[in-house]
């Protein structure tokens, strides 16, 4: 190896690691380096070497290996905190893990690293879902929460997510701060977790926080003395992870009967053996599950993701096939039942806030028109929607809903985050007072088309392994006639066959609408995100495309409104091959799709 700066990073990289006690050498990432070296790998070393593994939408994420750039022992956030958060040692840092390689004893590294400089550390017992973490934040008026996982990601992928004082995943600065002091701090000096059971700064408030949990999500219950009664079954789904424990006293307490589980699903499995990705938005996730609803004649399938912050459906039609919904339908869904639960309480619709994400369906936004809410919008990720519901709160609002339409949803005051739990007894909840009135969720999302205009949405990504390919890709939407500046981009001006009446460039802060200072009202994402839009004829279209935080994708996002849906339909299938074709270039760049 010829460069002198990556082989100072390789030998920095080896004496760390090989620097732990043997208990905790991972003979396994130390060959992983190793080899790459004799096999002089300069590609894969670049890779695993030269970047710092960054904050993203979710927190830090990667895969398990060796290198500065990947998931391993030697990440961590104490100096941070300490140097930010006001009496962060008496207030202590909440930590929770779920079942993932290597999961438990991050989580014990992270917690002898607090409790190393004197924090209070309350570790979580035990395997716990996300939404547990900022809970206990909140309850515990803890200085920050760490919960280890990778949520949906592959088997081989784990991370952190970060939450500060204010029970919410982490923004600017703190994003920015803490991959600051990670870089300050790059020499571990805590390994042994030995004494973290005789600390008397380690302490175990599971249980309490388990039950003050349940009996904040029952006040989301409206109909318990119906509950029991509802003929529906109920198929569950955890895919391998650790949901099941957690609906299962949910439905204990929202009065229903047991659901059934998914047996090959049910328990906690690292190597998510019967599922390629672990994620109910993947095609086949819920093969499974929607067999065994088929074997006991179910009325609805729910699901789960890994670490229960996500949540997903499907409903038997008529004639016995299942009819997966997508976020944004059910986003749809619980926003109304909100509503007119918000409505039933007789308190003013001007004080009632609803939050999405920028690439969410527009239909929440149209239902607030209509009945006279507030909404509001923000960038993708529940670190902007927890914040955004907690300004609207400081405010005098009232934010009992928010989501994403990756599938995320948010209830209530009490978990400002995504919970999985929580959406399955809504949803349940919502399907079992539809039935008694002779309705089927499906039903009722046409009954809110009529109300408030046909949306449709089509939802995926290209995967793009290549960051220069991913830059390259938005810098020519970017310069689309070649006569495009920084300071004066030129985007595509028609898309499938539709004038584009409007671009929102986030990763540059500019927007065409708003004209002299094309100045946009969002702040700018940390990477590539670009919305279009486009109308002809009575029918629009949204496109925004842009790089995740966790995986390497570009992910899009396209709604289609009019009159006639199938116009709309049309028109989408249009825009996707245009998209793939023309402005991705897929074929050419190499891209992946699903």
């Amino acid at each position: 190896m010829t460069d002198s700066s990556l082989q100072a990073l390789v030998d920095e990289w080896l004496r760390l690691d090989k620097a732990k006690p043997y208990a905790l050498q991972n003979e396994e990432t130390r060959k992983g380096i190793q080899n790459l070296v004799e096999r002089n790998d300069v590609q894969e070393l670049e890779r695993r070497m030269r970047p710092r593994i960054e904050f993203g939408t979710a927190g830090l994420r990667g895969r398990m290996e060796a290198g500065w750039s990947r998931m391993n022992d030697l990440i961590g956030l104490c100096s941070y905190v300490l140097e930010n958060v006001h009496d962060a040692r008496t207030r202590g840092v909440v930590v929770g893990h779920d079942h993932r390689h290597h999961s438990d004893r991050w989580a014990q590294l992270t917690a002898a690293a607090f409790v190393a400089k004197g924090v209070k550390v309350y570790l979580h017992n035990g395997l716990v879902h996300t939404p547990l973490v900022p809970f206990s934040v909140k309850r515990l008026n803890a200085a920050c929460g760490v919960m280890i996982t990778a949520s949906h990601n592959p088997k081989d992928d784990n991370g952190y997510k970060v939450y500060w004082e204010n029970a919410v995943q982490i923004i600017s600065p703190h994003d920015q701060g803490i991959s600051a002091a990670i870089k300050a701090n790059l020499e571990p000096t805590t390994w042994d977790v030995s004494a973290l059971a005789a600390s008397p700064l380690c302490a175990d408030r599971t249980a309490e926080m388990t039950e003050a949990y349940f009996a904040a999500l029952s006040t989301l219950c409206s109909a318990r003395a119906l509950n029991g009664s509802s003929p529906l079954t109920f198929v569950n789904t955890s895919l391998h992870g650790v949901s099941d424990p957690f609906v299962r006293e949910a439905f204990r307490r929202f009065g229903f009967a047991p659901f059934v589980p998914v047996a090959a699903q049910q328990q906690p499995d690292p190597e998510f053996p019967t599922v390629r990705f672990p994620n109910p938005e993947e095609a086949g996730a819920l093969d499974l599950a929607l067999a065994t609803g088929d074997r006991v004649g179910a009325s609805y399938v729910l699901a789960q993701d890994p670490d229960s912050d996500r949540f997903s459906a499907a409903e038997r039609r008529p004639d016995g096939t299942w009819a997966s919904f997508t976020g944004d339908q059910l986003g749809a869904l619980f926003a109304s039942a909100v509503l007119q639960q918000y409505k039933a309480s007789g308190r003013p619709l001007d004080k009632l806030a609803m939050v999405a994400s920028t690439v969410s369906s527009k239909m929440v936004e149209a239902m607030a028109r209509a009945e006279g809410f507030t909404f509001v919008e923000c960038l993708t990720g529940f670190k902007f929607i927890g914040n955004t519901a907690l300004g609207l709160a400081a405010d005098g609002y009232t934010v009992p809903f928010g989501y994403e339409e990756a599938i995320g949803y948010m209830f209530g005051e009490e978990v400002r985050d995504k919970d999985g739990v929580a959406a399955s007894m809504v949803f349940a909840e919502l399907v079992a007072g539809l039935q008694r009135a002779g309705q089927t969720a499906s039903g009722h999302l046409q009954e809110l088309y009529a109300r408030y205009g046909y949306f449709q949405t089509g939802n995926s990504y290209f995967v793009c392994t290549d960051p220069a390919t991913t830059d390259r890709i938005f810098a020519r939407l970017r310069n689309w006639d070649g006569q495009g500046t920084p300071a004066r981009p030129r985007y595509p001006r028609t898309l499938a066959g539709l004038a584009v009446t409007r671009v929102r460039d986030l990763t540059l802060g500019y927007d065409s609408a708003n004209a002299p200072t094309y100045a946009p009202a969002l702040p700018c994402s940390s990477g590539h995100m670009i919305t279009f839009c486009a109308e002809a004829g009575g029918t629009a279209v949204t496109l925004t495309t842009r790089t995740s935080g966790t995986e390497p994708k570009i992910k899009y996002y396209l709604e289609g409104s009019g009159r006639d849906a199938d116009a709309v339909a049309a028109l989408l299938a249009r825009v996707v091959r245009e998209l793939a074709d023309e402005w991705m270039e897929a074929g050419k760049n190499g891209l992946g799709v699903p």
